[in-house]
């Protein structure tokens, strides 16, 4: 038998005005955990949909032979029918259903056209102790978190019999605990002789756990990389990702550090749904303009809770301390009052909270300060697409217009219009939740590069992030917080991963 389970040939999709594909080349070993990396619009889910008959037979050009037989696929039917599954980086599962009704979905175990519950059941346990979870098959999907409902989806790809399973972005919205128990997962599935596909921007995961990678870069394929024997590193696949040598994956800065603009004293916060339990207590921190400051902690550490709570106290209740802007006392009591007082917070869920997917580029900057573009009432449409047209042009979003519908962007580009939009407020301190999460490194460099330009126009910045090597690369100083406590502060000179981590685990008294 062939050693070659799956080859792409040729392949070549159109969409209008844009070649997302052109003459991609794929070949993938029977067995193997197969990476595809590029940047953001490189091609890579496009790919992936021609594969599994998202995009069907006739709508590209080019061949795909799978177990040695040409494949045809005219939906995504005919692939699993074949073995070939694909979990989408958005998941696909059915909330108020059960973990057994969701992996059986559309695949019904039934006896005479009724479906057998116990069965269903059992085979559901089964599956989810072939993934590795305990929980009872009855339980609904909405009781678990990210990391337990992307095993839910591995055991519903291995109820279809899976020969290649498809992951795109598997772990981006998961933490350390839970992508290392996915990763391992997958090499188990890969000495039982199921070959994988794995999209991924995490270099390091790669690295750790993929036997080939192909580069994918504005549309074409430019390598195939063997770990075994091509003596690959993270930057040699950068290279290839981005067309030329990162020798700095952070651009230079040498921040001019102002008057302080903002402080925060004695902050305490208790969560809105676990009466009694204090999320973030006593905080104490300073941000002065034209600089960027950090904020680290590991997952559950209060990090957003505090962030939130901040900007116009959008989360928790029973909130005390003090906000002191440029001397004086503020109380924010919306999310208005924030906005209207210079302090902007971007969230790091940007598809959920930051962005209307289903709006264009234009309304969503525009979104958190229409008032500056009101005339009698009305939104002034002409201002409109001035302000969003200046905005596509500074910060390089990547559309054909500012009418183009956000959702359907890169991530990469829907962050730079998140952060158009809290631009556009003109604020004092703008509050970056983990604005690199799920985008590329040529996009990270970007957004580095904007942070920059922003504090050097004498804004702070406070950037909350989970990248130990992020925050020391763009920041000037850093605050760790440990179970809602603000545990540590280091200038950029002396901080280091592990001094940091040190501070971030740090028990509480």
């Amino acid at each position: 038998m062939s050693d070659t389970i799956l080859r792409m040939q040729d392949i070549t999709k159109t969409f209008p005005g844009v070649k997302a594909l052109q003459d991609v080349n794929l070949s993938v070993r029977r067995g193997e955990i197969h990476a595809i990396c590029g940047e953001n619009g490189a091609g890579k889910s496009t790919l992936m949909k021609v594969l599994s008959g998202v995009y069907p037979h006739g709508s590209y050009d080019g061949e795909i032979t799978f177990e040695g037989e040409e494949c045809r696929f005219s939906g995504i039917r005919d692939s699993e029918h074949r073995g070939i599954v694909i979990i989408h980086q958005e998941l696909a599962l059915a909330p108020q259903l059960s973990i057994a009704e969701n992996i059986f979905l559309g695949n019904e175990q039934a006896t005479r056209g009724l479906i057998d519950w116990n069965r269903t059941n059992h085979a559901a346990a089964q599956l989810l102790e072939r993934v590795g979870l305990r929980e009872n098959p009855v339980t609904p999907i909405l009781e678990l978190g990210v990391g337990k409902q992307q095993l839910v989806e591995i055991a519903k790809a291995l109820s279809k019999q899976v020969r290649l399973l498809i992951l795109d972005e598997p772990t981006a919205a998961l933490n350390d605990e839970d992508s290392a128990h996915l990763l391992g997962l997958l090499r188990g599935l890969r000495d039982q002789g199921i070959t994988c596909v794995i999209i991924s921007h995490k270099l390091n995961e790669v690295m750790a756990i993929a036997d080939r990678v192909t580069i994918l870069r504005d549309g074409r394929t430019i390598s195939t990389l063997d770990l075994a024997t091509d003596q690959v590193t993270e930057d040699k696949i950068i290279s290839g990702m981005v067309g030329r040598d990162l020798d700095h994956r952070y651009p230079p800065h040498e921040s001019q550090v102002g008057s302080e603009v903002l402080r925060i004293e004695d902050w305490t916060v208790h969560s809105p749904t676990q009466h009694g339990r204090v999320v973030v207590s006593n905080a104490n921190l300073t941000l002065r303009r034209g600089e960027i400051v950090g904020l680290a902690g590991l997952m559950g550490a209060g990090r957003t809770e505090l962030a939130m709570s901040v900007f116009g106290r959008s989360y928790g209740t029973g909130i005390s301390g003090r906000i002191i802007k440029d001397g004086k006392e503020i109380h924010l009591r919306s999310v208005r009052d924030a906005i209207d007082h210079g302090i902007a917070y971007a969230t790091e869920d940007r598809k959920r909270y930051g962005l209307n997917l289903i709006e264009d580029i234009k309304r969503n900057i525009s979104a958190a300060a229409l008032g500056k573009l009101a005339k009698r009432g009305w939104v002034d449409e002409n201002e409109e697409f001035k302000t969003a047209g200046a905005f596509r042009q500074s910060m390089n979003i990547k559309a054909p217009s500012v009418l183009s519908v956000t959702g359907k962007l890169s991530g990469g580009n829907q962050q730079k219009v998140v952060l158009s939009k809290w631009i556009f407020t003109n604020p004092d301190v703008l509050i970056l939740d983990e604005p690199t999460r799920g985008i590329d490194v040529g996009a990270k460099y970007e957004i580095y590069t904007i942070i920059n330009r922003l504090a050097d126009e004498g804004k702070a910045v406070l950037v909350i992030s989970s990248e130990l090597p992020e925050l020391l690369g763009i920041c000037d100083r850093i605050y760790t917080l440990s179970a809602g406590r603000i545990t540590g502060e280091m200038p950029r000179a002396e901080a280091t991963q592990e001094a940091l981590m040190t501070l971030m685990t740090k028990g509480t008294e």
